[in-house]
């Protein structure tokens, strides 16, 4: 159970250090999409440095009911 919860941290931690590199988090605006992509890149790990880019072109958010 250490182990694997070891390897989900260093997993997302590799992610969140991609994000960093790709200037994902120096430059958040308050729109969705960035924040999507900012996900995408923290969950996708190690295998940003494969070439995987995950970005999230748009989103939409549903809308409170009147």
């Amino acid at each position: 159970m250490r182990l694997g919860s070891l390897l989900v941290c260093a997993w997302l931690i590799i992610g969140a250090a991609a994000s960093w590199q790709r200037g994902y988090l120096t430059h958040v605006s308050q729109d969705c999409a960035d924040f999507g992509t900012i996900a995408l890149t923290v969950v996708a790990g190690p295998l940003n440095y494969t070439g995987l880019n995950p970005k999230v072109t748009s989103c939409t958010l549903p809308q409170p009911s009147p």
